[in-house]
């Protein structure tokens, strides 16, 4: 809850506020040592952008999409690669 008592909600806060979703991804696998934040970050930006426009740009169904991106996902290497392009993220291959 933000200090006007309204519910946060990241997705609008990544349509309307994060000029920078780089930053945000960042910030998720930063903190991240088993990678289940950074997964949840890529699932917010992906709702955010939009499951059936993401599914355009991966050529991964909308299903694939929920099931990779849900709490219980595990998703393939290629998957996450295909999201990340389709979301313009870079995928770090290792901690600062």
């Amino acid at each position: 809850t933000t200090k006007l008592g309204k519910e946060f909600d990241i997705q609008d806060y990544l349509i309307n506020t994060e000029n920078n979703p780089e930053a945000f991804f960042k910030a998720c696998v930063e903190e991240d040592l088993e990678m289940d934040h950074s997964l949840e970050g890529i699932g917010e930006m992906a709702k955010a952008k939009g499951m059936v426009q993401l599914a355009k740009e991966t050529g991964l169904p909308k299903q694939c999409l929920y099931r990779a991106l849900s709490p219980e996902g595990s998703p393939k290497f290629e998957t996450i690669f295909r999201i990340s392009k389709a979301l313009k993220l870079t995928i770090p291959t290792h901690r600062a």
